[in-house]
């Protein structure tokens, strides 16, 4: 099973321009995968309000440009476009999956008052695909940049997820009817993969891989596992954000313990400039 995240930068590359057709091209350069995982999509949220943005719907864009895919969108963002509200302005990310797809859920995750910074909402994006060795789940996220402590509580949030699902996977389904209460497989086997806004050394990434205390099995940096060495960088490769800023690697995949075994590799795609994040690339044994 082959899967991508990339933050994408509302489809803006190094060079400034917004073109979703060249991050499509990029995606199929990169290879055929079957789970893409992307952050910043954007939909009607044109400049100023994003550098470069037209008004189009980059969710509906990417789902005709990848029609055998399943199309799971999350949005923390969602504005009024006018006073009256009648179109609404979304940015977040996106899931696309030839895999089937169960139960999709949509967490808001934290965002406790920090004075005087600058964020926005966000969200992990999760949704159950069926894959040749059972169930997964596969959640996306894009965390905070400029506050750290929401990013930690939103670590904490995903953390907790994480352990919420592996103990729905040794539960007796309550419910199978059919209803809004039906009870969906929840499996242990989970991906948390995305744009992370932290270097290794935050507190916010060895909080990611601390063990529990109710005993459920820590997450695994999937790099780690396949990779000697550090991670390399995945932001501001070919232009620095702020002057003076190096690269680092803040695109992370995540995995737990019934999924680690089967990671084979972990790869970093260096060479393209369409956004201001590079890809990573998961295999893993189906």
């Amino acid at each position: 099973m082959h899967v991508l995240t990339w933050n994408i930068q509302w489809c803006r590359g190094v060079d400034g321009r917004v073109d979703p057709a060249r991050i499509v091209a990029e995606i199929r350069r990169l290879g055929d995968f079957d789970v893409i995982c992307l952050q910043e999509v954007a939909d009607n949220f044109p400049a100023p309000r994003l550098e470069g943005n037209d008004a189009r719907d980059q969710f509906a864009l990417l789902a005709a440009a990848f029609p055998r895919y399943t199309l799971v969108v999350g949005c923390a963002v969602d504005h009024p476009s006018t006073p009256e509200g009648a179109v609404r302005r979304r940015f977040g990310n996106a899931i696309l999956s030839r895999l089937p797809v169960g139960q999709v859920f949509r967490h808001a995750l934290p965002r406790p008052l920090d004075p005087g910074v600058s964020s926005m909402p966000r969200i992990a994006l999760e949704a159950v695909v069926a894959t040749a060795f059972g169930d997964l789940r596969v959640v996306t996220t894009h965390l905070e940049y400029f506050s750290r402590r929401q990013r930690l509580a939103q670590v904490d949030a995903i953390r907790a997820l994480y352990a919420e699902g592996h103990a729905y996977a040794d539960a007796a389904p309550a419910s199978a009817d059919g209803s809004p209460f039906h009870a969906w497989p929840r499996p242990a086997a989970m991906l948390a993969c995305g744009d992370f806004n932290m270097p290794v050394t935050d507190a916010a990434y060895a909080r990611m891989l601390e063990p529990f205390a109710d005993g459920t099995p820590p997450l695994r940096d999937a790099w780690s596992l396949v990779a000697g060495g550090p991670q390399p960088p995945t932001f501001c490769v070919h232009k620095p954000y702020a002057p003076g800023m190096r690269p680092y690697a803040c695109d992370f995949a995540f995995v737990s313990e019934p999924l680690a075994p089967r990671v084979r590799s972990l790869s970093v795609d260096g060479a393209t400039q369409a956004s201001d994040h590079q890809p990573v690339m998961l295999e893993v044994e189906s």
